[in-house]
Formats: C-alpha cells, sequence, structure tokens
C-alpha cells in the first residue's frame, strides 16, 4: 500500500449534485499522475502516469496507479484525457488499456502521436480524439474546454471541466515561461476567462511551489550550450529526457552551429524524435543526422550524441556508458552534458553516472554547475500569478511531494482562499464537491503496482521486503533429511551461503544447536514440517545475530523420506 488512511472510512455515495475527484497518483510524489472525475454515475479520466522505482525497490521497472477503483466501472468511462506526453503522465496508458482496449484517448496532436507509438510496441491500437487549445468538447456528462500552457514539450494543455457541480480548472504541468522557443505561451488570458466564470475547484502544479521567483526562459540555455560545445575537445554527450523536443532542438541549433554531426542514442529517444521530426515539433537540417553506428568513423571533435538516462536508469544508455556496458566508450576529453533536473529520489543514481563518466576521463556539465537546464514548473511567484487571476473558490494542490503541497496551500491561503477550502489529500483520498464546497469524504485503496519485466501486479511490498534483505543481508539455506514418522534427523544439516559475510566454516559451531533442537522437537511428537523449518529458521537466524549482528535471509529446506 502506497499510501493507506486507517482513519477514512470509504466514501458514502456521491450526492447527486456533487462532483467526485479521486486521485489515484501524483499526490505526495512525483510521478504517477491519474485523477478520476465522477459525476452522475459517469466517470472522466485525467492522465495515467507512470512513476519510477527508487533504491529500495530492488528488481521494479515501473510504478503503476492502482486501476482497482476503476476497473469494474471501466465501462463508465467517458475518455481518458492525457495533458502532454511526459512518462509520468502517458506511461501508464498501456497497462489501463489492457483492461479497456477501446477506451477513447483525448489529447493534443504530439501527446496522442507519442501515445500511439507506444502502444504499437504492445499491440494496441487505441481509439483516439485530437484536440487543441481553444477547442471545448463534451465527453457525456463532462464539458470540457483545452487551454494552451507552456511545458518543457510542445503540445501541453490544461483543461476546465464543467458539470452541474461546478467548475474545475485543471492546470496540468506548466509554466510561464514569457519567451518559449516555439512562442506557444501559456493561455493567462484563457485562465482570466474562466476564472472570470467562477472556479469552483483549481487543481495545480504544486512541483516548485517551494521555489521563490519566476522560471527563467528556456532561451538562456542556448548561450550556455554553445560556450560548452566552443570548449568541448573531443565528442559531446548530451543526455536529457526522450520526450524534451525543446532541448534537443536547441542541441541540434548548437551542433549545427559548430559543426558537428549527430547521432540519437537509445531507442525512446530514437522513436520520440523521429515521431517530433515527422509532424514539424523537431527541425532537423538533412545532412546533420548520421546514424549512430557511423559516428566511429568520423573525428571525435565533430560528434555530438544526444542520449537517454539523464535520470541514471540502470539500463539507459547514459548509464550503460559509465559502467562500460555500451558500444560507445567514454574517453579522456569527451564532454557529458545531463540537461535536465534531478527526479527527486534519483539523486544517489545520477551522481553515481557522474562519479563513474568522469572516472574515465569526461568532463560533465549538469545543472548544479552550469545553466544546461531550466525546469518545467512553475514556481512560486508564477503560481501566485495563476491563484490571483483564477480567484478559485476551492485548491486542491496536485503534482508533487508533500513540502510541495504544503507550500502551495500557504500561497493560496496568502492570495485569499480560506484556510478551510485548501484541500490537501493523498494517493487514494476521496473529494466531494457539493455547493461550492470542497471537501474530504472518505478513502478508497490506493496501493503501488509493480511492474518486473512481463508481470504486472505480482510483485508484493513482502516480495520487495526479501529482494531487500537478500541485497542487504545476503541469504543461508540449510537442508534437513527427517524421517516423516518418527521426525528423527537422517542427513544433514547442511548449511551454504551467499553474500552474507558468513565463512561457511563457521557453521560448525551451530551444527549441534539445529540437530539439539531437532531432536528434541522430534521427543515432543513434533513432526509437521511447516514447525520443523520455523523451528530451524528460529535457531539459526538467533545464532547469526548472536555471532554476527546480522539478519541473512534464511531457508530452510527439510525433506521427508
Amino acid at each position: 500500500m502506497s499510501h493507506p488512511h486507517p482513519e477514512l472510512a470509504p466514501p458514502p455515495p456521491l450526492h447527486p449534485d456533487g462532483l467526485r475527484i479521486v486521485p489515484l497518483g501524483g499526490l505526495g510524489e512525483i510521478g504517477r499522475n491519474m485523477a478520476v472525475f465522477e459525476f452522475g454515475g459517469r466517470l472522466l479520466i485525467v492522465d495515467c502516469g507512470v512513476l519510477f522505482p527508487e533504491s529500495e525497490q530492488p528488481g521494479v521497472d515501473l510504478i503503476l496507479p492502482d486501476f482497482d477503483y476503476v476497473r469494474d466501472r471501466l465501462d463508465d468511462v467517458e475518455a481518458l484525457i492525457l495533458t502532454h506526453a511526459h512518462e509520468d503522465h502517458i506511461g501508464g496508458v498501456p497497462f489501463l488499456l489492457r483492461e479497456r482496449p477501446d477506451l477513447p484517448l483525448v489529447g493534443s496532436r504530439l501527446t496522442l502521436a507519442l501515445v500511439e507509438v507506444k502502444l504499437a510496441e504492445h499491440r494496441i491500437e487505441p481509439r483516439t480524439l485530437e484536440v487543441r487549445e481553444g477547442q471545448r468538447q463534451r465527453f457525456g456528462v463532462f464539458d470540457c474546454e483545452f487551454i494552451a500552457v507552456n511545458h518543457s514539450i510542445p503540445d501541453a494543455l490544461a483543461l476546465a471541466i464543467r458539470t452541474p457541480a461546478g467548475l474545475v480548472l485543471h492546470t496540468g504541468d506548466f509554466k510561464m515561461d514569457q519567451l518559449p522557443l516555439d512562442g506557444r505561451l501559456t493561455d493567462l488570458g484563457g485562465f482570466a476567462r474562466i476564472g472570470a466564470e467562477g472556479v469552483d475547484l483549481l487543481m495545480s502544479d504544486s512541483t516548485n511551489a517551494e521555489t521563490p521567483g519566476f522560471v527563467t526562459s528556456e532561451r538562456e540555455i542556448s548561450s550556455v550550450l554553445g560556450e560548452v560545445f566552443a570548449a568541448a575537445e573531443k565528442r559531446i554527450i548530451v543526455a536529457c529526457f526522450a520526450s524534451h523536443v525543446h532541448r534537443v532542438q536547441q542541441v541540434l541549433d548548437a551542433a549545427k552551429i559548430h559543426g558537428r554531426k549527430v547521432a540519437f542514442v537509445g531507442r525512446s529517444m530514437i522513436r520520440n524524435m523521429n515521431t517530433a521530426r515527422d509532424l514539424g515539433y523537431l527541425r532537423v537540417p538533412g545532412d546533420l543526422v548520421v546514424d549512430a553506428r557511423e559516428v566511429d568513423e568520423l573525428p571525435p571533435e565533430d560528434v555530438l550524441l544526444i542520449s537517454t538516462g539523464s535520470q541514471g536508469e540502470p539500463m539507459s544508455a547514459l548509464t550503460r556508458m559509465a559502467n562500460r556496458d555500451h558500444p560507445i566508450r567514454v574517453m579522456p576529453g569527451d564532454t557529458v552534458v545531463l540537461a535536465s533536473s534531478l527526479v527527486p529520489g534519483n539523486e544517489s543514481a545520477v551522481y553515481r553516472v557522474i562519479n563513474g563518466l568522469t572516472r574515465w576521463g569526461a568532463r560533465v556539465v549538469h545543472k548544479g554547475n552550469a545553466l544546461v537546464h531550466v525546469s518545467g514548473h512553475a514556481p512560486a511567484g508564477e503560481l501566485l500569478y495563476v491563484l490571483n487571476v483564477v480567484r478559485p473558490s476551492n485548491l486542491l494542490p496536485v503534482h508533487g511531494e508533500w513540502r510541495h503541497l504544503r507550500a502551495h496551500a500557504r500561497l493560496a491561503e496568502a492570495t485569499g482562499v480560506p484556510q478551510e477550502n485548501v484541500v490537501l489529500a493523498d494517493d487514494g483520498v476521496v473529494v466531494d464537491l457539493v455547493d461550492g464546497r470542497a471537501e474530504i469524504v472518505g478513502a478508497v485503496p490506493c496501493g503501488y503496482v509493480y511492474v518486473d519485466g512481463l508481470s504486472v501486479g505480482d510483485v508484493t511490498e513482502s516480495a520487495l521486503k526479501d529482494r531487500r534483505i537478500l541485497g542487504d543481508e545476503g541469504f543461508v539455506s540449510v537442508v534437513i533429511v527427517v524421517d516423516s514418522t518418527s521426525g528423527k534427523i537422517i542427513g544433514g544439516p547442511e548449511l551454504h551461503a551467499r553474500g552474507s559475510g558468513i565463512d561457511e566454516a563457521a557453521f560448525d559451531e551451530v551444527l549441534p544447536r539445529v540437530e539439539e533442537a531437532l531432536t528434541q522437537a522430534a521427543g515432543e511428537g513434533i513432526n509437521d514440517m511447516h514447525q520443523l523449518r520455523q523451528l530451524v529458521r528460529r535457531t539459526i537466524g538467533r545464532w547469526v545475530n548472536e555471532t554476527y549482528g546480522r539478519r541473512p535471509m534464511i531457508i530452510p529446506v527439510v525433506v521427508e523420506v
């Protein structure tokens, strides 16, 4: 369970004139964004993203929202609206569409294009509806208007949802860059117009609510990249999100100026940039891009690689380069640019990659030592601006950890939103909007769903605990053969250790204890296999803890003959 709420009961039936909002991800965390809206028995879903695992979740590839709340009601869903094409907003779509393949997907042109490529890998052909800013579209009882917002990917949208219960403005991820690379500004006039209509509930991006001021323009990065490229002696490797079309465009422009050929590295990077180029969102001079297999034939000072792996993902191209497990070998004199921010929880992995690259002689340029990235999320000054323009009756901060949500709440109160009208919720907490007031009314089960290889949901918290123990403490196995009738030992005990730091010769000390405990159990008539395994586990565990101060996993195998 990701966010259990034992203090909250299941929600009561929804008021006939009420709108229910159930966040299934994105609150109290950065990622896994998904919200369900309900009115009159019909549902609307906004976003369906993934969360990337942390070090205490070994072996996990992705973390999904928990679909249990909607699983039995998928036929009631009018549409799944996607605000933009970042993985933390669209990564879970293939897994939801496995449950209902004909679920209508709604989004902007680039968003749907990137989703469709992803779904093709899962052999899913979706039903889609392309929308654009300024458009108003009805989905059953939900009257939706789409508003342009600036973000670190083109074609991002905010969403106004009108129902008889009230008007909700969902900003999606946004910032207010006044000089965006593509000229597409956040539509503050649209926000003001909807605010004048009367916004009953504002659901707003909280990621940078603790950061004062206003966002730095993307354009300021171009000159910094130019300086870095001019100083580079050999190859340049730029790592960024595979969806950051604006950043890739800046890198391509700088590469052209400095006479370097560009190769894309990493499957998702190649896939997304091909899609962006085909749709006209990425402008690529005809002779600039070459195949990654051709770069070895070019002089190092003429090569620039654009790679995935800016977050230290274990299987990404950059991480494999740092580990010397990639065809591209980082050499002394190479320059590596990490053109992204650190997603909370990824810090250790990123610094591990930086250290690995530096070890092989590369110069690593990152946000900590150069202006090579600006955030895609509005800081406090811009959030205040939106609050003052929209003047919502209620605020539900979304998209952020608890420190971000609380900081956003303080901003709202400073602009005059009554404290009791600022709803701080968690994943699974149910919020009802009734008669212009938003209140928490209960909670629904809302756990982490782990993707491990091809399995979805099979890995439990208990299994992860076992993995952590195995990774931290190793294991000790013991094999014993007993007589099925008497329970007496007729073979073993045979002990082996892996990763526990215990010399197997030391087991001579504990063998008499195991034999004594089993002999005593046999004398008491205990011959149940489960009880005997537990007895062996306790006996060895006590000895290991007393002798070594460790707690490895102990795996007893008792064989009856």
